[in-house]
């Protein structure tokens, strides 16, 4: 099955036309590798209120099955998206951070500084990642087939093949 995606950046600078943005483009090549349709795009500054909104869009007006977020992640007072996701979503889907994390630590001791969320709102998925064009994709990639699957169950009307082997 073909899903479909948003990929909102997260980003005062990008906003503002005063830095480009990389990651972006890239988590929508990456999505469409893996059979995503990439339905949205924007570029949005780090406020709660503009975050919140654009995601309940994404999930209750577009009825995306995906929605990615690219930056907003670290310490800096100004990054708030995960706080903006985790009050939109109905669940947390904490495994999705969590294998996201688990992965960049084999790769740099500063992923434990990640606060990426994840969360369902009505069928859509909502994924927080980092900024970085290298991080938001190694992050994307340690999910990227698990998250089909957890897609799947979200379409289906009563439970997707859950006791099917494992692919």
């Amino acid at each position: 099955m073909k899903y479909t995606a948003a990929v909102l950046t997260i980003s005062d600078k990008g906003s503002r036309g005063e830095r480009v943005d990389e990651s972006g483009p890239m988590l929508c090549a990456l999505l469409a590798q893996h059979g995503f349709e990439v339905v949205y795009t924007c570029i949005i500054p780090d406020e709660m209120d503009q975050i919140q909104a654009e995601l309940i869009r994404c999930c209750d007006e577009r009825r995306v099955s995906l929605a990615l977020t690219t930056g907003g992640t670290g310490f800096s007072p100004r990054d708030v998206t995960p706080e903006a996701t985790l009050a939109v979503v109905e669940r947390e889907t904490r495994g999705i951070p969590e294998a996201m994390r688990a992965m960049s630590l084999q790769i740099t001791p500063r992923a434990c500084l990640s606060r990426s969320a994840a969360g369902i709102r009505g069928r859509t998925l909502i994924i927080n990642l980092p900024g970085s064009p290298k991080a938001a994709r190694e992050n994307m990639l340690a999910v990227v087939e698990p998250i089909q699957h957890g897609l799947d169950m979200l379409a289906s009307e009563g439970s997707a093949d859950c006791a099917a082997s494992d692919q």
